[in-house]
């Protein structure tokens, strides 16, 4: 996006509105019972906005329907295939609303999420962004686990906690539109990008405010979520760039080295590092390997090893062997135990 769009977007917001930013790309099977979990706020007044991705199955023709049935409320756009995050931008740029909802369209809110999160933006307004709890549930929407991730805890910053895991969902937070108009555009990564724009909030220091209720809930399915399955070099790709990323944004949030959370992610970026030599992704592979340098506290005898192999023979080299000896190590687990 550009100034003067992202100007104009915050111009013409409405006071009070929350926009609900639907993106999807074929996957009309939930589309519904998303688009009603935000229908049923108790609170007003709500926008929501469907963004079709590009689809090429149904979701059209169910988008038309849901638009038809609540058009006061509903509206859609249809953009070229962006990924998520444009999708996400582009219904940013045309939503109006004081504070801004993503929710994934197979993911469902708790129908008082808005008004108490409203409530508590308007009550603490040194914050950004309220959050509440998130459940994981499955296909049929049973619960598996209460509170999802540390949903459930209260926390000020975003970081440290981002360097350990991305501990909430997109779906969980709900953003003033000040706090999406200073971060910037998503980004075009296929996978992380929303780990991305939370490490983008977090080095900002903007201030969350918890709300200790079940807010969203985030569905454990087998169709066709992107995080799921095993680490392709389409994933490791975008992995790459995140973890430089995520390095930067945790040091303008002022985490050092001597926090837990940053030995952890060093060893991560490390793991990053040989994932990424083993498939030829060798510039991303050696900028994730200083990353992990950059992180610690103290460099271990492996991370010197592996250090001195990339520069010998290189990360592919190197990556492949560091796969055979993990995969050696495994086997002789197993044997150990029979």
């Amino acid at each position: 996006s550009n100034p003067e769009s992202s100007m104009t977007a915050l111009i013409s917001s409405i006071d009070g509105l929350v926009s609900c930013i639907v993106p999807i790309y074929n996957r009309s099977l939930f589309l519904q019972e998303a688009v009603e979990s935000a229908l049923l706020q108790t609170y007003r007044p709500i926008e929501i906005i469907i963004v079709d991705d590009g689809s090429t199955d149904d979701t059209p023709q169910q988008i038309k329907k849901l638009v038809r049935n609540a058009p006061e409320v509903i509206r859609s756009i249809r953009i070229e295939n962006s990924g998520p995050g444009g999708a996400r931008e582009a219904g940013l740029q045309t939503s109006r609303g004081e504070f801004i909802q993503y929710l994934d369209s197979d993911d469902l809110l708790m129908p008082h999420k808005f008004e108490i999160q409203v409530k508590a933006l308007l009550e603490k307004p040194e914050c950004g962004v309220a959050y509440g709890i998130t459940r994981l549930i499955d296909e049929s929407g049973r619960e598996l686990q209460c509170p999802y991730k540390s949903s459930g805890e209260k926390r000020e910053y975003l970081f440290p906690g981002l360097l350990m895991d991305r501990w909430w969902n997109t779906h969980t937070p709900l953003y003033r539109r000040s706090v999406c108009e200073a971060v910037g555009p998503w980004t075009n990564m296929r996978m992380g990008e929303d780990y991305l724009y939370d490490a983008r909030v977090g080095a900002m220091g903007i201030r969350l405010v918890f709300c200790d209720e079940i807010v969203s809930c985030h569905r454990d399915h087998e169709s066709g979520r992107l995080t799921r399955g095993v680490l392709t070099k389409s994933i490791l790709r975008d992995h790459v760039r995140l973890i430089p990323k995520l390095f930067e944004c945790a040091r303008e949030a002022g985490i050092q080295k001597e926090c837990k959370e940053m030995q952890h992610f060093s060893r991560w970026a490390f793991l990053t590092a040989r994932q990424a030599g083993a498939v030829g992704l060798v510039d991303g592979a050696k900028n994730c390997f200083d990353v992990a340098m950059s992180a610690t506290l103290t460099e271990d005898i492996i991370m010197k090893i592996i250090g001195l192999t990339a520069r010998i023979v290189g990360w592919r080299v190197t990556g492949k062997l560091c796969l055979l000896r993990d995969l050696l190590g495994k086997i002789r687990l197993t044997l150990m135990c029979f």
